[in-house]
């Protein structure tokens, strides 16, 4: 018989942290904006209470997980660098070479190409989604070939559906400025313009068309054929006028000239 009374006494449950915690291990990082939530190498989260709010659908009306959380995270310097590459070649549209990623996160290229490896292995090992590449001088992400049915249904699902409001506004002044950049659309429009464009490439209504001659070669757009096709024009001299369309008070000639 096992004699309890020698066991050391349970000890008490630790206090719910005040505000939000987090926690990195190098293998594994947490957080915890009131109840605690954790968030392993593998991308898995799971809610470690049932208090309304406090989940993806615990109604609380704020994004999951809060910022807070993200922002309270400890890193060390190998982490904030491994965290900073990823968050730009999610952004990235185009390869990134690896010494402009070294330039940007302020670190040393040896330690950036090192990290860029394991990233592509640790993707490639954990069979992620999306995959990390090395091409044409410079490293960016791509959806894992495996998924590309999943991919190519949901292309085909946004070709069906409407366009937004944002993507009209967005493809009319591509197709009466092109062609044009990014920068160029967003600073008509003066809103970013990231998601719009991809909405619109997978909708085949624009192309890159190619690259602009100043600094860091920003690829440039314009209106694909299915553009033509879906508006019944043979080309784009049969557009109507602009200035039929502007708003009042807007003058055409400042509106070419933005940059």
């Amino acid at each position: 018989m096992t004699d309890v009374t020698s066991r050391p006494p349970t000890p008490p449950d630790p206090p719910e942290p005040a505000g939000p915690v987090a926690r990195h291990d190098g293998e594994a990082w947490e957080y915890a904006a009131g109840p605690g939530v954790r968030h392993d190498g593998a991308g898995q989260a799971a809610a470690a209470s049932s208090e309304v709010g406090t989940g993806p659908e615990g109604g609380g009306g704020g994004p999951w997980p809060p910022d807070e959380a993200f922002d309270a995270v400890e890193l060390d310097d190998r982490g904030w660098v491994r965290r900073n590459l990823e968050a730009i070649l999610l952004v990235a549209d185009e390869p990134v070479a690896a010494a402009v990623l070294a330039e940007v996160v302020g670190a040393r290229l040896s330690q950036v190409e090192e990290l860029l490896v394991e990233l592509a292995g640790e993707y490639a090992r954990d069979r992620r989604g999306f995959v990390l590449r090395a091409v044409a001088g410079g490293w960016r992400l791509y959806t894992n070939p495996a998924a590309a049915g999943a991919v190519e249904a949901f292309l085909r699902l946004g070709q069906r559906s409407r366009l937004t409001r944002a993507a009209l506004e967005t493809l009319a002044v591509i197709a009466y400025r092109q062609p044009v950049t990014r920068f160029q659309v967003a600073a008509v429009r003066g809103v970013n313009v990231d998601g719009v464009f991809r909405t619109l490439l997978a909708h085949g209504l624009i192309q890159q068309v190619g690259s602009d001659d100043g600094p860091g070669q920003a690829s440039l757009y314009g209106t694909a054929p299915a553009f033509l096709e879906q508006l019944g024009l043979n080309s784009l001299d049969q557009l109507p006028p602009i200035k039929d369309y502007l708003p009042e008070g807007v003058d055409l000639i400042e509106l070419q000239e933005q940059p």
